[in-house]
């Protein structure tokens, strides 16, 4: 009655507010880590505590009755197994390891004390039959499994979640083999690929704990030397190492070789579609009537590694038990049989470095055959998990032998590399691609919750009450917010919450009660660097409506439910609308040169001539480098990358600008690209390449098919560089084709940025003309007279001297009076251009834009787009990179 009680206590102080508003703190996660670490240790000692009672049965059962009756316990007891896990739960077949990978990945894949509980029995059911499997593998599975249990009792956000996962498994291998350091190191490089702070604190907490909980209930004392350490003589001399590269070379052709030869009896096996039950018992028959056969050290599988570093057993019979452990491994392991490869590899490496050390013995008076035999565990290990800083640190922890290491490097890297050229990566990736699960180590799973912080979400701006304010004065404030809940404050540290559930237990109180006696005190809280992940937990395990988030007890935001809901709508609306990203089907590069970047993306064929002669003259004047981007929109319903059009004509082009690029001396890249969103394949080949100036080609009229009339505005807005829009011109002495006419050039001036940043370009453009032949330029300003201030004649005057001197050349001020005549409406900014343009004939028109001016006169049809349409000449429309927010 006592202990219920004393459970319910328990579970409801878990349950509470108090445990709540830390639930997301890593103090909580090392507490949680911790205690996996223990109960990972404790199912660890009870799976091998089990396997030794089962194989000490099945040995007695052989001396008494004789050795055929192995095979009929392999069959009797892996068929049970293989029952027990059909029946209670599938995902503890295998190894384990490929499942705690997948659960890793954000996949749900099921962790619970159900498949600890089976995963455990089927083991001790296997190996005591004799199976020549191990028991290290499970125990990291079943470390899994039990912390993704407990962090289902415990209130675990879901990060926490996946690290106290790791940590089990980091356990779990630390209780099984004792090795605390490769515990962490295996989580590191196989399973999470991740060395972030908590990942690394939760790992080692963990795996200390399990590993000393081992040691305790195993031995009187903390001592890590193992008894694979006693009377083993480790040596390494220089004249070995040709050897200990051989040796790694054999690991890796074999250890490749036990890997496709596992996946291929699984494909076998997967045609004729057999149960768990039929495959195990008959695995447990062939390895049974095969241990008939071996000499009697085969029968006790648990003592085989240690035979072979003691060396007493000759080359032919290390030889007999390497072949025969790598034949029955590999089929037991095909058949989903709920044991590791982790001491197999190591049994098959110790025998393959036995014959190495013993091959080095005919050339080399004293060979080091323990030494090999260890630098072997360590390579055939790497070989099949493809962990080669785990296999060192697991042999070196066994062993406590400094001399060890390097021996272990050299044949490990050699290993690993032989390995990963004959069978690229990890067994378990493809075990879980048999099954359809595809890992990719370079695109992270998840979603936005786990990578946006509290801080890039939460409203800065709070309305919030003091707490010596009265039920009176909150009560009109509340009516008047559309907020239901409203931090209390004293100073600037956060004492508590007001809501309306507190104003309805409010109801009967006096009206000058002071805030602090009606609030809910010290309420649920998050930092500013809390995931929303963390966020979204908390909001939904306490049903609340809104989270404070605090800086050192001070106030900072407030998060709610809408906030979080309006950054996943941003953050969808910022990707692209289809899974699908843009596919590169053609590519040419030259060679970087560190120079600044010049983007030409080509849509319109009959004006491409006329934006690269530009993009040509400006990339001379400022030595930029030039992209040129074809783009060719897909249809949503189809994949970029099965995408099929007729490319040859954009290549042509592309190869044309290319000749005409290098004939001017100028790096030029190209490429085309299939995508549904032309805007974001502009905008994403601007950020990768780091483009400094993207030129646009442009109609000047709207509601058309081309390229950029409906992206130039995204691109007019995102696009983070300097930009220049190019409407080209129909007359025939338009710029830049009619270069003999010399044409006169319009420049607007009214100051600002951009105006002089299109100044600034202006001699680039020029330096197409002949010196001879440059034309007029005329630097205008428009007025209205009504205005205060009118025009300065004495600052366009200067302006018009300073372009002058930039150019060489005269430059002629025209300031332009805004006025009307009798009965008439003045004429606007845009009439008053085209008419100048249209007296002076000008070819060319220069405009320096913001953003938004831009973007107004592309919806709108203001200034650019009023002369682009009424006048025949170029219009060239310039605008700044964006200033960052």
């Amino acid at each position: 009655m006592l202990g219920r009680e004393s459970g319910q206590r328990l579970g409801k102080w878990l349950r509470s507010r108090h445990y709540g508003r830390n639930a997301a703190d890593s103090r909580y996660a090392t507490l949680e880590a911790a205690l996996i670490g223990f109960v990972a240790a404790l199912a660890a000692l009870v799976i091998k505590q089990g396997i030794g009672v089962l194989g000490g049965l099945r040995l007695q059962w052989t001396q008494s009755y004789g050795v055929w009756v192995l095979p009929l316990e392999g069959l009797i007891l892996g068929a049970l197994a293989g029952l027990l896990i059909e029946q209670f739960s599938l995902p503890a077949a295998g190894g384990g390891i490929p499942q705690v990978k997948a659960a890793l990945a954000r996949y749900p894949i099921p962790l619970t004390w159900r498949v600890a509980a089976v995963k455990s029995l089927g083991t001790v059911l296997i190996l005591g039959a004799g199976i020549p499997l191990g028991r290290r593998a499970p125990t990291v599975h079943i470390g899994a499994a039990l912390a993704g249990e407990l962090s289902r009792w415990l209130p675990t956000s879901p990060e926490h979640r996946r690290q106290m996962i790791a940590a089990g498994a980091a356990a779990g291998l630390a209780a099984g083999f004792t090795t605390p350091i490769a515990g962490v190191l295996f989580v590191v490089e196989e399973l999470m690929r991740d060395v972030s702070g908590l990942t690394l604190e939760t790992a080692i907490v963990a795996s200390f704990v399990g590993a000393v909980t081992s040691l305790v209930l195993q031995s009187p004392d903390l001592n890590l030397s193992h008894h694979l350490s006693e009377s083993l003589e480790v040596t390494f001399s220089l004249a070995e190492i040709p050897f200990y590269v051989l040796l790694g070379v054999l690991a890796g052709l074999l250890g490749s070789l036990l890997n496709r030869g596992i996946l291929a009896l699984q494909t076998w096996q997967r045609r004729w579609d057999l149960s768990l039950t039929v495959r195990i018992g008959a695995v447990g028959l062939i390895c049974g009537a095969a241990i008939a056969f071996l000499p009697p050290f085969f029968r006790d599988n648990a003592g085989l590694r240690e035979v072979v570093l003691a060396g007493d057993l000759g080359w032919r019979s290390t030889l007999l038990m390497l072949s025969a452990h790598f034949l029955l491994a590999m089929v037991a392991y095909s058949a989903d049989a709920p044991g590791g490869l982790f001491a197999p590899a190591l049994v098959m490496g110790g025998a393959l470095g036995y014959l190495v050390g013993h091959l080095e013995g005919v050339f080399l008076i004293d060979p080091a055959t323990t030494t090999f035999a260890l630098a072997g565990m360590g390579a055939f290990f790497t070989s099949v998990v493809r962990v080669p800083v785990t296999a060192i640190v697991i042999v070196f922890e066994l062993t406590g032998k400094f001399n060890v290491i390097l021996p272990l490097m050299v044949s490990c890297a050699v290993a690993y590399l032989v390995a990963e050229s004959l069978f690229p990566r990890s067994l378990y990736d493809h075990l879980l691609e048999f099954k359809g699960i595809n890992l990719k180590e370079d695109q992270p799973q998840g979603d936005f919750l786990s990578q946006v912080s509290a801080a890039q979400v939460m409203q800065s701006q709070v309305e919030s009450l003091r707490s010596d304010q009265t039920l009176e004065q909150v009560l009109p404030l509340m009516s008047q917010s559309h907020h239901r809940g409203f931090p209390v404050l004293e100073g600037e540290k956060l004492v508590g919450i007001f809501t309306q559930t507190d104003l309805a237990n409010a109801a009967q109180r006096n009206r000058q009660t002071p805030l602090r006696e009606l609030m809910t005190p010290n309420p649920i809280t998050v930092f500013p660097g809390a995931r929303l992940s963390d966020v979204l937990y908390l909001l939904n395990r306490y049903q609340l409506s809104r989270l404070p988030v605090i800086d050192n007890q001070r106030l900072v935001g407030i998060i709610t439910r809408t906030d979080i809901i309006r950054e996943e709508v941003s953050q969808l609306g910022n990707r692209s609308h289809s899974p699908h990203p843009g596919y590169v089907v053609y590519q040419t590069r030259s060679p970087e040169s560190g120079r600044q970047r010049l983007l030409l993306p080509l849509g319109n064929p009959k004006n491409a001539d006329a934006l690269f002669t530009v993009a040509a003259a400006l990339a001379q004047s400022y030595d930029y480098e030039i992209e040129c981007l074809k783009v060719y929109k897909v249809p949503k319903h189809r994949q970029p990358r099965e995408h099929s059009v007729p490319t040859q004509k954009s290549r042509r082009l592309l190869q044309h600008f290319e000749r005409l690029a290098r004939r001017l001396e100028i790096p030029i890249q190209t490429q085309i690209q299939f995508s549904h969103r032309v805007a974001e394949a502009v905008l994403e080949t601007v950020r990768d390449q780091r483009i400094q100036l993207l030129v646009l080609g442009w109609s000047g009229k709207t509601g058309e098919t081309e390229l950029f009339n409906r992206t130039v505005g995204a691109l007019i807005e995102q696009a983070p560089c300097d930009l220049l829009l190019m409407k080209a011109g129909e007359a025939a002495g338009a710029y830049p084709q009619g270069l003999a006419s010399g044409k006169p050039w319009l420049v607007p001036f009214a100051g600002g940025p951009n105006v002089e940043r299109a100044l600034d370009f202006l001699p680039a453009l020029l330096s197409l003309y002949p010196q001879s032949e440059r034309p007029e330029i005329l630097l205008t300003t428009v007025y209205d007279p009504h205005q205060k201030g009118g025009a300065d004649p004495e600052l366009l005057k200067s302006a018009a001297e300073n372009l002058a001197q930039r150019l060489s050349q005269p430059v002629v001020p025209l300031p332009l009076c805004l006025v009307s005549l009798p009965g008439q409406e003045s004429r606007s900014v845009g009439e008053e251009l085209v008419s100048v343009a249209q007296t002076y004939d000008c070819g060319t028109i220069l405009i320096g834009a913001s953003q938004e001016g831009l973007l107004s006169t592309l919806l709108r049809g203001n200034l650019p787009h009023f002369l682009a349409t009424h006048t025949s000449a170029a219009v060239l429309v310039f605008r700044s990179a964006l200033e960052e927010s």
